[in-house]
């Protein structure tokens, strides 16, 4: 029997690979163990591989039309470029070292041309277009340009802008004047100040020929007009322009107050504020005054018209009748340059009598006349109010520490005198200044506690990032340390030895000694049993291959040979 397994053993061959020998040695369990490990392992490397291969996607352009996206996307797939769509299409991403070159090269092409077309539809005109078409497509073209420019404002999110531009004709007398109207969308949040209202107004006129600037109107999305009327009376920003300028009046008053206190009290020991009662209503009076020419005042005649009217009476007949006395009178003897009777005097030798006469005299005297005309101008203060704290002065105590006590009353007089001086105090119309000595409450600001390590964002951000790599790495090193390396390592171990003498093993096998029936040896006694038990431990430490495969047998349940 010995002699059969020591051939059988000798006639083996001997193999020059020793993992293929190990291979070979191993079960079916420990082969598939295997396999499935170099498979964990393999899958591992290929998600390291295409991980570390994956672009990194920026934003190429977004919130496109449809009509800019689908060229874009068009010529993306000519240029080779990958790209995709982001979350609801509102973008379109490429891989970031991508970008910018794409940018340009899109660009040079003329893309994204936007949903408003500007004058590139002057480019497209074709053969046969009438007058009244070219005039429509360079209206169409003005208008997108302007919507271009008026949407590149950082709070404007759409713009549309309607132009009416009339026929000039040489044969009117009165040519109609062009006139716009511009609608704004605003981003949610943003607003325009009248400056920015202002620029788009000037912008729009000064972009079309002989458009005055009243006849631009600015309107948002919710319908209010936000540039001028014509009229500029009933503007609705008036009443915001009159609170920005009393705002304006009280701030300076406000830093002047402070400029003036702040060296003697310290900076951040004052506050003041100021209100001012402003008139902003225009008031025109005319009044004119009259001195009467009465008493002792000297008067000046301006005019005097006298009108005498007088008539002789008639003659009554007188003296003895007959022919003398019926004679005519005689021939008037008054010189020439000489003076006039008066008018009701009968002249010398002349038996008349007085006639009727009639005097009118007209005096028209230089009456004095004052007219004077008073403009009351716009923005007038009716009234100022300031209102000032101060705080309590600090200083330092015997044990150094900061200690806190009212300024003294005079001193607070002379701050006093200083603010009325400083805003132009006048009591006459009404002015009040109160300074007020208190201490101020300080708020001790405490600085937020640091939050641990693992809840900081930035730490999370790179446990993020690092996760992936790191569970991988793990669990690689899990599959090739507890299935891996293990087959490996049995595949590595040495052949086991020829076996020469197998008489005491096989013995050892085959004779199984019913221990319970024998007796019990003594210390000395050299017995077959131990002979067989040493022979076998000395087997055992020599060549373990060959005990573990007899064990391998017994365990399998194969005959002994």
């Amino acid at each position: 029997m010995s002699t059969t397994a020591v051939a059988e053993v000798n006639a083996q061959p001997v193999r020059a690979n020793a993992l293929a020998e190990g291979f070979a040695r191993m079960d079916n369990a420990q082969k598939i163990k295997l396999g499935l490990g170099a498979l964990a392992l393999l899958a591992i490397a290929l998600a390291f591989f295409f991980m570390g291969r994956q672009p990194d996607w920026r934003v190429l352009y977004a919130n496109l039309g449809d009509k800019d996206g689908g060229a874009i996307v068009a010529q993306l797939s000519q240029m080779n470029v990958p790209y995709k769509h982001a979350e609801g299409g509102g973008a379109i991403m490429v891989p970031a070292d991508k970008v910018h070159d794409t940018r340009l090269r899109l660009a040079s092409q003329g893309l994204p041309k936007g949903s408003v077309t500007g004058f590139e539809l002057m480019e497209s005109n074709r053969f046969g277009m009438t007058q009244f078409q070219e005039r429509l497509s360079f209206q169409r073209g003005l208008e997108g340009e302007l919507t271009r420019s008026i949407q590149s404002l950082a709070s404007v999110q759409a713009a549309r802008v309607h132009l009416a531009l009339p026929n000039q004709n040489g044969f009117f007398r009165e040519q109609q004047k062009p006139s716009a109207s511009v609608l704004l969308t605003l981003h949610p949040g943003r607003t325009l100040d009248r400056a920015q209202v202002a620029g788009i107004v000037h912008l729009v006129a000064s972009s079309v020929p002989e458009m005055n600037p009243k006849a631009v109107s600015v309107v948002d999305d919710q319908g209010s007009l936000l540039s001028n009327p014509p009229d500029g009376q009933n503007a609705p920003g008036a009443d915001v322009q009159k609170l920005q300028y009393a705002q304006q009046l009280e701030q300076l008053y406000t830093r002047r107050i402070l400029d003036m206190l702040e060296p003697l009290v310290g900076a951040g020991n004052v506050k003041a504020q100021v209100s001012a009662d402003i008139d902003f209503s225009q008031a025109e009076m005319t009044s004119e005054q009259h001195r009467p020419n009465q008493g002792n005042e000297p008067s000046a005649v301006r005019s005097q018209q006298t009108i005498e009217d007088g008539s002789p009476a008639s003659a009554q007949p007188a003296g003895v009748p007959g022919a003398v006395s019926n004679q005519p009178p005689a021939t008037g003897s008054a010189p020439i340059n000489g003076a006039a009777a008066p008018v009701g005097v009968a002249q010398q030798g002349s038996t008349d009598k007085p006639g009727n006469t009639r005097r009118e005299s007209v005096i028209n005297y230089e009456v004095d006349r004052t007219v004077r005309t008073v403009r009351e101008s716009s923005g007038t203060i009716k009234r100022l109010s300031a209102a000032v704290v101060v705080n309590h002065k600090t200083s330092l105590d015997k044990n150094g520490k900061p200690v806190t006590s009212p300024i003294p009353p005079q001193q607070i007089e002379q701050m006093t005198a200083l603010v009325r001086e400083t805003i132009g105090f006048n009591q006459t119309r009404g002015d009040s200044v109160n300074l007020v000595n208190a201490p101020f409450n300080e708020v001790v600001v405490t600085e937020p506690e640091a939050l641990p390590f693992w809840q900081q964002a930035d730490n999370v951000e790179l446990a993020r990032s690092l996760a992936f790599p790191l569970g991988m790495l793990g669990l690689g090193l899990i599959v090739l340390m507890g299935m891996v390396r293990p087959a490996l390592k049995l595949m590595k171990s040495p052949a086991p030895k020829p076996i020469t003498e197998v008489q005491p093993l096989n013995a050892v096998l085959n004779e199984m000694p019913e221990r319970p029936g024998l007796p019990m040896p003594t210390a000395d006694e050299e017995t077959p049993e131990k002979r067989r038990i040493a022979d076998a431990k000395r087997l055992a430490l020599e060549n373990p291959a060959a005990v573990a495969n007899i064990v391998k047998g017994w365990v399998n349940g194969e005959p002994a040979t």
